[in-house]
């Protein structure tokens, strides 16, 4: 095995290894990078219904006060407000998803399913819990989700909610008696969930990741070439020169030519020991032959 194969084998051995711790960290730099420009899309959806949700209670319900007495108005339910929003924007982005779920929703279209109704019992039993984040499968690919809690902290919604007697009998005809009563104060009655794509984002880290991997590996290609090119130049041909006519000398050849050596380096020390070695040599056999 020569020099040059040892160095190349060594030197594909050590970016192999490089290339490979490189891979892993930046795969999950990738993907963390991605979650969180999916999660900061999620918190200003999030914002948007929240901020509907705000100006429902301070602006329109104010204003249908004295409407809502004679009939129930879904206007100035915050979630139904929020929710009516969010759909116009879905109908541009399908796969971007707001929902206000609950288990003991009034409107049975609220209803959490499975996964929501886990994310809710999260929520009641960590009452310290302000936020949820978290990922499944989908049909269009991985989602996250951004969920916060419904906490029942005014007192006014009581009267929609703790009895059908005490309900508004508008709402009881739209919505029926079955459903949303029986809630209490300071209880987790629902959360607002908020799901958006994941795998956008995803594809797009993994480009990146691929074209950072092939600026790697591009420039580890051009290093060892031009690694090769000095090995061969700085040290394999002279390394060859010397052990050709040491080859030479060892067969009687004293009229072998010397090593001219080149620069103050390494391999011209070397080649100005050769000739050293090679005049003491010479001078030894002229004393035997005499």
């Amino acid at each position: 095995m020569t020099l040059k194969l040892k160095f190349n084998l060594a030197m594909l051995g050590a970016f192999a290894v490089g290339f490979a711790l490189a891979a892993s960290f930046f795969y999950q730099l990738a993907v963390s990078q991605a979650r969180d420009e999916v999660l900061r899309e999620a918190g200003i959806m999030m914002g948007a219904a929240s901020a509907a949700r705000t100006y429902t209670i301070e602006e329109i319900r104010p204003l249908l006060a004295e409407q809502s007495k004679l009939r129930f108005l879904p206007h100035t339910v915050p979630s139904w407000a929020a929710q009516t929003g969010m759909r116009n924007l879905q109908e541009q982005l399908p796969s971007y998803v707001y929902k206000e779920a609950s288990l003991n929703p009034t409107n049975p279209a609220d209803r959490a399913t499975d996964w929501e109704a886990d994310i809710i019992g999260e929520f009641t039993r960590n009452q310290s819990l302000t936020e949820f984040v978290s990922t499944r499968d989908a049909a269009t690919g991985p989602t996250l989700s951004l969920s916060k809690p419904i906490r029942l902290k005014d007192p006014d919604c009581l009267t929609c909610h703790s009895t059908p007697a005490e309900a508004p009998a508008t709402m009881i005809d739209l919505y029926g008696s079955s459903n949303g009563f029986g809630w209490k104060m300071d209880e987790v009655v629902g959360i607002q969930v908020v799901t958006v794509p994941l795998q956008v984002a995803l594809d797009r880290a993994y480009r990146t990741l691929g074209l950072y991997l092939a600026g790697l590996a591009g420039v580890f290609l051009v290093v060892l070439i031009l690694l090769n090119i000095l090995l061969s130049t700085l040290i394999v041909r002279p390394v060859r020169r010397m052990s050709a006519i040491a080859d030479e000398i060892s067969t009687g050849n004293m009229n072998a030519p010397e090593i001219e050596p080149k620069g103050r380096d390494e391999i011209a020390s070397l080649g100005t020991s050769f000739n050293r070695m090679r005049r003491s040599l010479e001078n030894a056999m002229k004393l035997l032959e005499s």
